[in-house]
């Protein structure tokens, strides 16, 4: 039978390069109906179910103004129907069943159709496409069509499969489309069945992008968004403040306390489910001493990097769970305590005079003060004994180096997980095996392996929390904080926050 599933997540607690190629954009709405966002990162390719691209969470806002995911999440994280609109498991979990919704086209014109929902999980479900979850979309097969209802056997069950098509990849392509132009025709053409059209796209440059008048979702409000890559922070709020881009978010506090309410500008700023955090990996025999794990972990003052970097727009976490996650877990603490740390390092000959030495990676610009804030951390390991070499990369390098187990010894990174599940953040996170995990241990496999397939939901969540403590005893990974997002527009436009994180054209609206 099927059953919806529109209930299953609410984070309630949240509450609510400049353009190049010769084109020029003024102030708010010069050509009409124009919204121009500048936005923090590039995007290297149209495919959003492969590659290192598909994972990551900052360029999920502009799939989702081009592509439908299987199934929707509302602004405030709730799920509602996609292009599946009911969905659930057979009583005795076998075997799920969907419903697909029905005049649909896509933006070439043709008909979206069943058989695009089974293509596109069957590509996803295939290792050599490239899906990097292809583990989780492989344990569903033999899915068949009748009529507008979808069922399929489950190979193996996975009590997130619904979540996951809410989430990362979990996006329906063209199959008629695709399979004839193939995938450098998709990357230089791409179509969905979005509330946004793609017109033009310059690499590291812009993306242009019209309404999609027969959008079954209705029309989204600006005939045109221009959608401008620019990773520096400095340069967005220079767009912002110009007037040249009416929307933009992830700049330093301070600009936005500087800048809010100020030159017809306006801004909010509201808890997301990002975590910033630090993998720590085993590539480098110093991080394999527990000793020096502890020491980095406990010198950390991470209120004060709130404090006195974020302004206060954060909150302090212990494990990859934020408070609003299904496994969040308050009572595992780690202290604050330099003390602590000395000893820890002195027990393993550091010290301040003679440090432990790694290299720590970090972007630059890509969230709000992350290199200031790896440069304070730094200071703060070099009073306990640790020498840590700052290194700099984009965020793309970043996906390169971890799917190849070539991070730094640390490497800063935002975790978004926008569904608040344990497998999606510890799980994908911590299991060795996962692409995404860079510290690849066998105590972590045996903790993490039986949790994928557990059917009882509270042994699940209970499971997660036990593996959250382990790995804070053992310092597997260094948490900082829950993410504060400031987002700054012209007062000619409303932005609606999307707890996600993903800046969403369709989330704006004349004001």
């Amino acid at each position: 039978m099927i059953h919806s599933r529109r209930d299953v997540l609410k984070l309630g607690a949240f509450g609510a390069a400049a353009l190049t190629g010769g084109l020029a954009y003024g102030s708010a709405f010069a050509e009409g109906g124009t919204l121009s966002i500048a936005y923090n990162v590039n995007l290297p390719s149209w495919d959003p179910a492969d590659g290192p691209s598909a994972v990551n969470p900052t360029i999920q806002g502009i799939y989702q103004a081009v592509f439908d995911q299987y199934i929707g999440q509302k602004p405030d994280l709730s799920f509602t129907p996609g292009l599946i609109t009911e969905w659930g498991w057979t009583d005795d979990n076998k075997k799920i069943k969907m419903k697909v919704r029905k005049g649909v086209t896509w933006h070439d014109g043709s008909p979206f159709t069943p058989e695009d929902v089974v293509w596109s999980l069957q590509r996803a479900a295939d290792p050599k496409t490239g899906n990097p979850i292809n583990f989780v979309w492989s344990k569903i097969g033999n899915l068949q069509v009748a009529d507008d209802v979808i069922t399929g056997d489950v190979k193996e069950f996975d009590p997130t499969l619904f979540k996951w098509m809410a989430f990362l990849t979990g996006y329906v392509l063209p199959k008629a489309y695709y399979t004839k132009v193939g995938a450098e025709g998709f990357e230089a053409a791409p179509i969905g069945t979005g509330p946004y059209i793609v017109e033009k796209y310059e690499r590291n440059a812009f993306v242009r992008l019209k309404a999609n008048p027969n959008y079954w979702g209705g029309k989204p409000a600006f005939e045109t968004v221009i959608i401008k890559f620019v990773p520096d922070a400095a340069s967005r709020v220079a767009e912002i403040e110009s007037g040249k881009s009416q929307v933009t978010f992830d700049i330093p506090y301070e600009e936005y306390d500087r800048l809010k309410g100020k030159k017809g500008l306006t801004g909010v700023t509201t808890p997301v489910s990002d975590i910033a955090m630090i993998f720590l990996t085993n590539v480098d025999p110093v991080m394999l001493d527990k000793n020096v794990r502890l020491g980095a972990i406990h010198a950390i003052d991470k209120k004060l990097l709130v404090d006195r970097l974020l302004k206060g727009y954060g909150v302090p976490i212990d494990t990859l769970q934020a408070p609003e996650y299904a496994a969040f877990d308050p009572s595992i603490k780690v202290s604050y305590d330099p003390e602590l740390a000395k000893k820890h390092l002195a027990a393993s000959g550091y010290s301040p005079e003679k440090p432990a030495k790694f290299t720590i990676q970090t972007t630059k610009g890509f969230k709000p003060k992350d290199f200031e804030i790896i440069q304070a951390i730094v200071g703060m390991w070099r009073k306990v004994g640790i020498e840590a070499n700052i290194e700099v990369y984009d965020i793309a390098k970043h996906f390169e180096l971890r799917f190849g187990h070539k991070l730094a010894p640390a490497a800063f990174y935002n975790w978004g997980n926008s569904i608040g599940d344990p497998s999606t953040s510890t799980g994908f996170a911590m299991f060795g095996p996962s692409p995404h995990c860079a510290w690849k241990s066998d105590d972590l496999i045996a903790k993490i392996g039986p949790l994928w397939g557990e059917a009882d939901e509270a042994k699940r969540i209970a499971g997660y929390k036990a593996v959250d403590k382990y790995i804070a005893e053992e310092g597997y990974v260094i948490p900082l904080f829950q993410y504060v997002q400031p987002i700054l527009y012209a007062s000619s436009v409303k932005v609606t926050p999307n707890l996600s994180g993903a800046m969403l054209p369709q989330l704006v609206r004349p004001a």
